[in-house]
């Protein structure tokens, strides 16, 4: 699995930084809200060689300050930790974007000190998974497992959710806050429809009711904070 798309320059991506992303291909969720559908699909989209980008890096050098690497979904790609590597030998950040359905990857980045900062998707409750993801074989007990080690506090980290009205309600949310109890930051982030969105029926929360969400998450967490309203 190769990147098959460049965002060369991104203030909103990467907290207080200046950065670019990095997208894979494949995801093994396929949420149908996912706004990145288009590049999903293997074989819809053409790979960029990964020297072209290590080469575009080098010339950033000094103008950028990280690297988001973003998908589809990233730990897929077997050898991401080479590559992450070389990006860091360039002197740059890195932030890992995932959904958590691969532990393993996440901690082996972690321990090697490749990434710097894990922005991690929570879908929903984890008894309403699988309600949104398309793949029913994904493990709940890998995302349930990527959660602790991101909560050991080895590194910068926030969760996030992206508020669907059809799947999240007053109930789920207190589910959420159960299972994230003790963290230290979650955004709610504001749906928005997109030409790449597979479902085009799914709606935003509204700004009141994700409000409510935020009262009802700090209960739990240290800093809840909407994203996009």
């Amino acid at each position: 699995m190769e990147f098959v798309s460049i965002n060369k320059l991104t203030l909103l991506d990467y907290p207080e930084k200046v950065a670019c992303v990095l997208y894979t291909q494949a995801c093994n969720f396929m949420c149908p809200y996912c706004h990145n559908w288009e590049t999903l699909i293997k074989g819809e989209v053409e790979s960029i060689n990964f020297e072209e980008i290590l080469s575009f890096l080098k010339k950033r050098q000094g103008i950028l300050d990280g690297v988001v690497i973003s998908g589809g979904e990233p730990t897929l790609m077997e050898n991401l930790p080479e590559k992450v590597k070389k990006i860091k030998e360039l002197g740059y950040l890195v932030k890992l974007d995932t959904n958590g359905s691969n532990p393993k990857m996440l901690k082996k980045l972690i321990d090697e000190g490749l990434i710097d900062y894990v922005a991690m998707d929570i879908k929903h409750s984890p008894n309403k998974y699988y309600d949104i993801i398309i793949n029913k074989n994904v493990d709940m007990n890998d995302i349930k497992e990527s959660v602790s080690i991101l909560m050991e506090n080895k590194i910068d980290y926030e969760f996030r959710i992206t508020l669907i009205d059809e799947y999240h309600d007053v109930d789920s949310i207190y589910e959420i806050g159960k299972f994230l109890e003790g963290s230290k930051k979650l955004f709610l982030q504001q749906y928005k429809l997109s030409d790449g969105v597979r479902d085009k029926e799914l709606h935003a929360v509204s700004e009141e009711k994700a409000n409510k969400y935020v009262d009802i998450l700090s209960q739990y967490i240290d800093m809840v904070e909407l994203r996009g309203y």
